[in-house]
């Protein structure tokens, strides 16, 4: 069991027979009344989101969510496969339960799976990605970092806002959480 004051962003928590984790959290003290703990929870089974409100000190069990080191092989149809790094073993992950992270995935990316139950409930993508950009348009003599940005398709098919100064066939970074551009790699 896992109180309601010691939530923190991606805690995972069992409530209402489905597993959810903390997107976001405020701790509310009132002037009068009790305290209470405002939060904005993902299910990750179906990936829905909902806003609920618990009372401070609130008891909720806490979900066991096993984070397995897998490595990204291919796409075969609509599925996703990963093979576990130390036994070898293949999965597959379907685009809803990835997500966003379609839009990222390179062949032989290490990733880590998150399971619940043995089953697979998402994907745990690194913070930032090596993309090269296949398409954008060109840079013209006298484009600065700071002037503005455009539109430039990576290789994996994710869109992301570039310096106008960048070209197709440069390598950047992205941030796979927001999707912004970080640099060039």
């Amino acid at each position: 069991m896992i109180s309601s004051n010691d939530f923190r962003n991606g805690v995972t928590i069992e409530y209402d027979g489905q597993v959810w984790q903390v997107i976001d959290f405020q701790h509310v003290k009132p002037g009068k009344g009790s305290a209470f703990v405002r939060t904005k929870l993902k299910n990750l089974l179906t990936g829905g989101t909902v806003e609920r409100t618990f009372n401070a000190g609130e008891r909720v069990a806490a979900a066991r969510v096993e984070r397995r080191e897998m490595q990204y092989l291919y796409q075969n149809g609509s599925e996703y496969i990963f093979m576990d790094t130390e036994s070898f073993e293949q999965m597959g992950l379907s685009a809803d339960q990835l997500g966003d992270g379609t839009k990222y995935l390179k062949e032989n990316m290490v990733c880590y799976v998150m399971l619940y139950n043995a089953q697979a409930i998402g994907v745990e993508l690194p913070n930032s990605v090596e993309l090269g950009i296949v398409e954008t348009d060109p840079g013209l003599k006298g484009d600065t970092a700071a002037g503005g940005t455009k539109p430039a398709t990576t290789e994996t098919g994710a869109v992301v806002r570039v310096p106008l100064f960048l070209n197709t066939g440069d390598r950047i970074l992205v941030d796979t959480r927001t999707g912004q551009y970080l640099g060039r790699a």
